[in-house]
């Protein structure tokens, strides 16, 4: 599955690239005004969920039209990331498996089996 992601994820990017470059939109994609636009879509995501009771979430996340606007909002923040990434030139897929290197040694299978390492009580 992970040699048939990877070749996706590349495709979005290429995409994402394409519609920004018709668009004549690169002069407004340093990656500072990215960032400011991935938070403020991570924000818009947050408010899907804002006053939704914890133990309910993940179930009425699934109920639409709720589950339209998480989908779009996640769409987003996805698309951004991958547009700071080509203007960064940073390979997404890369980087999350070298990212996922360093948390496995960092939190070890059963050094502290259901708890964060954060918690201190």
């Amino acid at each position: 599955m992970e040699e048939k992601l990877i070749p996706e994820v590349k495709q979005l990017q290429i995409l994402m690239d394409k519609f920004v470059k018709e668009r004549d939109w690169e002069r407004f994609n340093d990656p500072k005004s990215l960032v400011l636009a991935l938070t403020g879509e991570v924000g818009e995501l947050a408010e899907c969920f804002q006053w939704l009771p914890a133990d309910e979430a993940e179930k009425l996340a699934q109920v639409e039209p709720l589950a339209e606007s998480i989908r779009d909002e996640v769409a987003d923040v996805f698309l951004y990331l991958l547009r700071l990434c080509s203007v960064c030139g940073i390979d997404l897929a890369a980087a999350t498996r070298a990212k996922m290197v360093k948390n496995a040694k960092k939190y070890p299978v059963g050094l502290r089996p259901g708890q964060s390492l954060k918690d201190k009580f």
